[in-house]
């Protein structure tokens, strides 16, 4: 785990929100080394950060990575940081966009999310004409914000949920987020292009899963094909907004 913090005063750091910042990258590569530029805007909003890596696959496959970042929240809750233990949210993008999302559901928290996945099951049977095919993007040399950013690749991105759940199918209920929206979810903020990797139908499957069980969500829909941290300068700020908003009501 990486921690971005600036320290102010004891008092004000005292105060201060954390956010738990989840990496994306397909649930099989990324790291929390490529979070810096992110980290660093949540930083000078003044946040704590705790930017942890997780397990991923194929070698570790549905639940692990969920498991892992519930993991991190639980070691930042616990931890001897300053920050305030009411005020703690998650902030992930692409396959974070759905870890951050299960957390969110999990532990009563906000969430921020730009382009996670979450019905994948619905995304699986909609592609079942197509080969489940890995990209050619190195993606291990580009930088999150290059990555995905060309619009829909819908063999790729079933491919991507197929190798999260080991090519077991059975899985693809448990691991279809929408599927399981609970009334004691935290808040949720969501983000997604109109013609990016992931269908915005997604999106709107998981604002409608939340407002089924009565979860309040905020949904910012972006022009083009940019997709999760491809898409920042459109996003932070309503993302900030939100992350406001819930906190200022944790202090009223």
């Amino acid at each position: 785990m990486d921690i971005y913090s600036r320290d102010v005063s004891a008092e004000a750091d005292s105060d201060r929100a954390a956010i738990v910042l989840v990496h994306g990258g397909g649930w099989f590569r990324g790291d929390k080394s490529k979070e810096v530029s992110l980290a660093t805007k949540l930083v000078d909003a003044g946040y704590i950060v705790f930017a942890p890596n997780y397990r991923e696959a194929p070698e570790h496959t549905f639940p692990a990575s969920k498991e892992d970042v519930l993991t991190a929240a639980q070691w930042a809750l616990a931890s001897d940081r300053a920050f305030d233990r009411t005020k703690l949210a998650f902030f992930g993008g692409s396959a974070g966009g759905n870890l951050v999302v299960e957390a969110s559901i999990a532990t009563g928290r906000p969430a921020v999310s730009w382009s996670g996945m979450f019905d994948l099951l619905a995304i699986v049977e909609q592609t079942d004409d197509l080969p489940a095919t890995p990209t050619t993007q190195d993606l291990n040399a580009m930088k999150s914000a290059d990555i995905n950013q060309t619009g829909r690749n819908d063999a790729f991105l079933r491919w991507t949920i197929l190798d999260e759940v080991g090519g077991d199918r059975s899985l693809l209920t448990k691991a279809s987020t929408a599927r399981h929206a609970s009334p004691t979810g935290g808040p949720v903020f969501l983000a997604n292009s109109l013609g990016e990797f992931v269908p915005v139908s997604d999106a709107r499957a998981m604002q409608a899963a939340l407002a089924e069980v009565g979860v309040a969500s905020t949904l910012q829909l972006i022009p083009g094909t940019h997709h999760a941290e491809g898409y920042t300068e459109a996003a932070i700020g309503p993302s900030l907004a939100f992350l406001h908003d819930v906190f200022s009501a944790v202090r009223a």
